[in-house]
Order: structure tokens, then sequence, then C-alpha cells
């Protein structure tokens, strides 16, 4: 117990790691002074250019990624190729939580981070494979939803939206137990909340018909200045 509480604080320290603000200041910027104010990927992008976005969004994936493989491989679960029960499982999803915990809600940021896209993706990504393959799946209507609209935002949301329809299908067609299907099912839909919950200001702004559209996803389109937000 005093080991995996260890791996909680551990994953909320490393969650908290605000890449967005460090890549902004190696560039000279503060990036809460620009666009939107979002220290995420997509504020990042729009402000330095595609490749500081991607860059940022894959450390932020690595911030959920690699507390779930650390604890995974410390505890034994990662290699196991059936079962491995509720409690276990949801003492695992528990140090993915906490990384997306500490990247939306940093200590050293007064608790005002980025929205967890990319480190919820990272954390999922790392339960093999109950997890893994369902969160890839959600990786890719995130792709194609993003680039048909050009909005972030609303890829993010249905993403998150579906990805718990995803987790349940493929982990009853894996013959996992009822207590595993619950506890992946449930954890899964309230990270979809939570996400979904933290873009409720582009919801807002899709309504109006005022949400900003990303410059890589609006080939042959007119572009638009607006902030979009999604990190």
């Amino acid at each position: 117990m005093l080991t995996w509480s260890l791996f909680l604080v551990g994953a909320y320290l490393l969650g908290s790691v605000s890449f967005a603000l460090i890549l902004g200041k190696l560039n000279g910027i503060n990036i809460r002074e620009h666009g939107s104010g979002n220290v995420g990927a997509t504020n990042l992008g729009r402000a330095l250019g595609k490749k500081w976005g991607l860059t940022c969004f894959f450390l932020d994936m690595g911030k959920g990624l690699i507390p779930m493989l650390a604890y995974g491989t410390w505890s034994g679960l990662i290699s196991t190729e059936t079962s491995i029960g509720a409690a276990p499982m949801l003492k695992w999803l528990a140090v993915g939580v906490a990384a997306i915990v500490g990247h939306i809600f940093p200590l050293l940021l007064k608790f005002k981070g980025g929205k967890g896209m990319a480190t919820g993706m990272g954390a999922l990504l790392g339960l093999w494979p109950v997890l893994t393959v369902p969160a890839f799946a959600a990786f890719l209507v995130w792709v194609g939803v993003t680039k048909a609209t050009a909005y972030v935002g609303l890829g993010s949301v249905v993403a998150a939206g579906v990805l718990p329809v995803f987790v349940v299908g493929f982990a009853l067609a894996m013959g996992y137990g009822s207590g595993e299907i619950a506890v992946c099912g449930g954890v899964t839909a309230l990270l979809a909340a939570m996400v979904i919950f933290r873009h409720r200001t582009n919801i807002a702004r899709l309504r109006a018909g005022t949400e900003g559209k990303v410059d890589w996803a609006q080939r042959g389109r007119s572009k638009q200045t607006k902030p979009a937000e999604t990190e």
C-alpha cells in the first residue's frame, strides 16, 4: 500500500509538470499570455507552430503513459495475459488518474492546468490491453473528427464520449469479468465526463459559432483566428 501511494504521488507530480509552459519559456514566451491562455498543446501550437504543439502533445501523453507502465511493470500486471481482477485494475487505473489530475490541477500553477486529453490518452494506452486498444480507437476518432471539422475541442469531446463504449465493448469481447468491466467502464466514463466538462467553454463557443479552428486541419478552408483549446 505504501509503494502504491508513492506511485500515486509520483504520478500526480509528473502530471503537474507543464510542458507547454516550459517549451514556451524556452522559446521566449509565457504561454499563459498568448491565445486562450491555456497551458496545453493546442494553445502552444497556435503560438509557436505545429512542431512545438505536437512536441507538447506527446510529452503530455508521456506524463500519463510512463506512470502506468512503471506501476504495471513493478506490480507484474503488465505481463499478465489473463484477467487480473477488479481490485488490482482499479489500483492501476488510479495511478493514471493521479497523473491526469496533476495535469488538470497542477500544484505549482495554483491548480490551473490543461484539459487532460493527451495525458488521459497516455494513461489509458498504458493499461494493456483492455484500455490500450479502445484508447487507440478513440484517438483515431479524435483525429478523424478534428481533421474533418478543424475543431480540436469537438474532436476531444466526441472521442471522450465514445471511449467508455469502446472500453466496455472490447472488454466484453475479450471475456473480462463483470467486476473488471464495471471498473474499466466506470473509470473511463468518469474521465470522459471530466474531459467534456473541461471543454465546456469550447462547447459554448461551438454553439455560438465562435469556436476557432486549427490551421493544420484546415486544408483548403478559410482560416479563422479565434483561439481553440484542448489541452
